[in-house]
């Protein structure tokens, strides 16, 4: 499918909404967004700022009856350790197998609860990059099974930002498609890897407020925390990214001390963490949303690096929608 998309060409649902990294991208794509759901209350503040309206709460309270119908399901549910027990044993006892019972409790059942009662065309999810290898495994296992077992073509692969924004951003996309209005598998296929249009020197603010500098006692503990590592043949410290090239991955705790990517500012002056603005930037965030930060610094951190890839979910969203 080439060139933009008609107006409201589908309808999606926003679950773990966070600051509306889905919907944004698939916004992009003509989508209409049907329902939201976000329980962090700065982030839901965010999302009202953004997009005029209040996200639900928490998904563990809402009802699917509630929820209109839609196209895609879209969201970025936080990873979980699932407790499995043999399907036999299971059987043995009289006991119910498959979701209903291996993902009770974690918020992934909510994911399947949601599916089952709606059954989309399209399922959209996102993940941190060691989902598979989350508890051995068995996380993975236990996903992949109950996607196929609602009755879904199950894609997944790890798609790396870094073609996209100035930023190595490892993350681990789930894309489904219901059997009974696909019989055929059907020949979706992520986005290929490309080239950025951007550096990470691209992002940054020309004259940010002093207070992003790193102050002497912090800069001297990450340069001391940084070399006993070293000395103990370890890769952990700080990072200064290079302007020509690109970042990092961004991360929630970047508030703490920023030490994963730092700016350097010349030998005069200590390194400088991101501001707010810039970390918008360096996710792909639209300029209108940087421009209305509603909450701290620390909430806005948090947030950011939390956050989707508008752009990238706009790119997978294109391939979602080709098949649909």
């Amino acid at each position: 499918m080439k060139g933009s998309l008609p107006k409201s060409a589908f309808t999606f649902i926003d679950l773990f909404a966070g600051i509306g990294g889905f919907r944004i991208g698939l916004e992009k794509l003509g989508g209409h967004c049907a329902f939201s759901c976000e329980w962090d209350r700065y982030s839901r503040r965010t999302y009202e700022a953004w997009f005029g309206e209040v996200p639900f709460g928490d998904i563990r309270d809402l009802n699917p009856a509630n929820v209109p119908d839609h196209d895609i399901l879209a969201g970025g549910f936080p990873c979980q350790p699932f407790s499995l027990a043999g399907v036999s044993k299971k059987n043995s006892l009289g006991r119910q197998h498959g979701f209903l019972c291996d993902t009770q409790g974690t918020l992934f059942f909510e994911v399947a609860r949601m599916i089952a009662a709606k059954r989309p065309a399209a399922v959209f999810l996102e993940n941190v990059k060691n989902l598979r290898s989350h508890d051995r495994g068995q996380t993975w296992q236990v996903i992949q099974g109950t996607l196929e077992e609602l009755g879904y073509w199950v894609f997944f692969s790890v798609v790396d930002a870094a073609g996209w924004v100035p930023q190595h951003r490892e993350r681990v996309y789930i894309v489904c498609f219901d059997r009974s209005r696909y019989p055929v598998r059907p020949d979706f296929h992520f986005p290929a890897p490309r080239e950025r249009d951007a550096n990470f020197g691209d992002i940054l603010q020309p004259n940010p407020d002093p207070k992003y500098t790193l102050s002497p006692k912090l800069w001297q503990y990450l340069r001391d925390y940084a070399a006993k590592h070293k000395a103990k043949g370890n890769g952990f410290g700080f990072g200064i990214a290079d302007p020509a090239g690109v970042a990092r991955t961004l991360s929630a705790r970047y508030f703490k001390d920023g030490s994963e990517i730092l700016v350097d500012q010349g030998k005069r002056k200590r390194p400088r963490r991101l501001t707010p603005r810039e970390c918008a930037r360096l996710m792909g965030f639209p300029a209108w949303c940087e421009e209305k930060i509603v909450v701290s610094d620390t909430q806005a951190y948090r947030q950011f690096g939390n956050a989707v890839v508008p752009r990238v979910i706009e790119s997978v969203g294109r391939e979602i929608v080709r098949v649909l």
